[in-house]
């Protein structure tokens, strides 16, 4: 066995370093929230090459001393804590001191900083956590980093660096969320020369998110609510302003940006029976509790945290954020049905208009209006003859196939007249007073002679060619199922035998356009915007998108950057409508950062699951019997579609056993 030694300084600090740096975010993240810490009220961040090979912050802060400047960069050198018993309080953003000697083993760096009040200031560089250069300069109060070659020395965690763009998203995605957890603190960002954010630091939440989201997420819903020892401030979406993904839910901690199931949990529980499936709430949460009630120090990125009392953290979330949707003017009412009743007469809806509408409901009952012109031209028709009806009624077949057809009722003053049965009634015999007169006789020409033909005894059928046999064989089978009709606009009724079948119509449409889509392995038939739409995401879902453009345009979207984390999009698939096209780009977003990319058809089959989800036909969503018979025939004549591609089943089964059973029959 080797003997065990102990590892230079240089390579602790080199797999320290993994923990705490991972991109240029988390560089860009812990120097911000040393500037909290120092007291800055004004922090400006410039990045150029998406920070990998620049970084600058300038606060204003408290600066440091010639001697302090030099100490900060050692592993677990920190002014934040003095006592173990500080680790059970914690208000300060860091407390590890590990950040400096981390970023400095991987980078080259240059110091400046001056303490409040002093003549001059100390100026410092370091290369891969080395001090070379220490000497007295002027400079501003406050410190100013700048980092340089980001990983120049450690080529393994160089490959798993994405793009440009990819970086300098997620960077700009970090001082967002800064921006957003100290809106006390005016901070500024530069991105290769252009200034893409600026917070006024007035200490108003509702400012700092108008500037980092913009205009229609300033006007969600406040939040105010006090919960014994717990405060909680806000915003958060209404009802109608929801998200295909919660890429928009943000949550601080005693101003500590924090990733917590039990916040996520607590904030849809107030939504419930508010948002459609799939749909998620956005927010911008502020929860202020005392520093012995949490535990940040959980992992080095200090994103999770611990509650002592997880369900006081829980009512207080979900209590505050339900005052608050109860306080939203534009909450969806409850409303309750009300005893029908005779409804006044309406003036009648013109030919044209009725055309114009061709996703009108297919069973429809007649106004009054309607019903007097119709009862009208029934009664001007020339009614038929009883020798003509009757002759008539002789020349139909004996037997009419059943098809899957729907018929229409007919509306009568006294209700609906119920439809004919299924099988064939007796034709009507006319009454024996009007008996019909003889038909004249028609002689026929006498036939030619043929060879005579033997008999055939009557037990034994005659024989069919081989090519009527064949004819017969290719005649389509009439379908064993018929089309009931529709229920709440989401279910497709189909009936077969002693059974009934509910068809879930989206989850059913949405698995037949996947399977089409995956079927086609080339690219996707786009169409071209007349107007190009304009989707804003947040940062890292904006890069995310333009990184995977090649495949995006596989699939046929065509989208480009267009500045402050809005992509602007020119082309979308042929079967995905318009108004569902910025839905569906922040869905494919979302499926890009939260799906697996080990594979490359792995992630284009989630992309087509969005896409597919977001073309087919909707629930509640008015469709036409035509549209109803084809989903329901691909269901009911393929045993392969069971499940839509999330999981949801597509087809439920009642027996006629169980309905009887419901009405106490059996």
């Amino acid at each position: 066995m080797p003997a065990i030694i102990q590892l230079p300084a240089h390579i602790a600090n080199l797999i320290a370093a993994g923990e705490v740096v991972e991109r240029p975010a988390s560089v860009v993240k812990e120097l911000l929230e040393n500037a909290v810490d120092a007291g800055a009220t004004k922090v400006t961040v410039e990045m150029r090459d998406g920070g990998m090979t620049f970084l600058r912050v300038t606060d204003n802060g408290c600066g440091m001393e010639p001697q302090d400047a030099k100490t900060a960069f050692l592993r677990h050198a920190t002014s934040k804590l003095r006592r173990a018993e500080d680790l059970g309080e914690i208000s300060t953003m860091g407390f590890r001191g590990e950040a400096l000697a981390a970023i400095a083993s991987v980078s080259r760096i240059d110091l400046m900083t001056k303490p409040t009040g002093a003549i001059s200031g100390t100026s410092l560089h370091l290369d891969g956590g080395v001090v070379t250069q220490q000497s007295e300069a002027g400079c501003p109060d406050g410190t100013t980093i700048i980092i340089r070659d980001l990983f120049y020395n450690t080529p393994a965690r160089m490959k798993f660096m994405k793009s440009d763009s990819v970086e300098g998203s997620r960077v700009t995605a970090a001082v967002q969320l800064q921006a957003l957890a100290h809106p006390q603190v005016a901070i500024q960002m530069v991105r290769d020369g252009k200034t893409i954010l600026s917070t006024p630091g007035d200490g108003s939440l509702q400012a700092a998110v108008y500037c980092v989201y913009g205009r229609e997420f300033a006007a969600m819903a406040p939040v105010q609510s006090n919960w014994d020892s717990y405060t909680l401030s806000g915003y958060v979406s209404k009802p109608s302003d929801s998200r295909p993904s919660r890429n928009f839910q943000t949550f601080f901690v005693n101003d500590r940006p924090v990733k917590s199931r039990l916040l996520i949990s607590a904030l849809e529980e107030a939504y419930r029976n508010q948002l459609m499936v799939g749909k998620f709430p956005a927010c911008v949460l502020h929860l202020q509790l005392p520093a012995n009630a949490v535990d940040v120090n959980v992992h080095p990125a200090k994103t999770e945290v611990k509650f002592l009392n997880e369900k006081s953290v829980f009512d207080c979330v979900h209590y505050g954020v339900l005052a608050a949707l109860n306080k939203t003017p534009d909450r969806p009412a409850v409303q309750f049905a009300k005893p029908h009743t005779a409804a006044p007469a309406e003036a009648p809806q013109s030919a044209a208009h009725r055309q114009a509408s061709p996703r009108q409901s297919f069973f429809r009952t007649m106004t009054p209006e309607e019903y007097k012109t119709f009862s009208a031209a029934m009664a001007d028709a020339p009614q038929p003859k009883p020798q003509a009806a009757a002759a008539a009624a002789a020349m139909l077949p004996k037997h009419i196939p059943q098809t899957a057809v729907l018929r229409s009722p007919v509306m009568t003053p006294g209700g609906e007249i119920p439809l004919p049965p299924r099988k064939t009634d007796p034709a009507p015999v006319p009454p024996a007073a009007e008996e019909l007169p003889p038909l004249p006789e028609v002689r026929e020409p006498a036939p030619e002679a043929r060879e005579p033909v033997p008999e055939v005894p009557a037990s034994e059928p005659t024989p069919k060619a081989p090519e009527e046999v064949q004819q017969e064989l290719e005649m389509p089978a009439v379908p064993d199922w018929h089309l009931v009709g529709e229920l709440y606009r989401t279910y497709i009724l189909v009936e077969q035998g002693e059974d009934a079948f509910l068809i879930d119509k989206h989850a059913a449409h949405e698995r037949i356009l996947f399977e089409k889509l995956k079927a086609n392995q080339e690219a996707i038939t786009g169409q071209t915007l007349l107007s190009p739409l304009a989707v804003r995401l947040t940062p890292t879902a904006a890069g995310e998108l333009l990184s995977n453009g090649p495949m995006l345009e596989e699939l046929g979207f065509q989208l480009e950057e267009f500045g402050d984390s809005t992509v602007l999009l020119r082309q979308i698939p042929m079967d995905l409508s318009p108004d569902d096209a910025a839905e569906a780009v922040e869905s494919l977003a979302a499926d890009l950062l939260n799906g697996r990319r080990e594979h490359k058809d792995t992630v284009r089959d989630e992309l087509l699951h969005t896409v597919a989800c977001k073309a087919a036909i909707k629930a509640g969503w008015v469709t036409d019997e035509q549209e109803l018979y084809a989903v329901a025939k691909a269901v009911m004549e393929r045993e392969d579609l069971k499940y839509c591609p999330h999981g949801r089943p597509i087809c439920v089964s009642l027996s006629k056993k169980q309905v009887e059973k419901q009405f106490r029959r059996t």
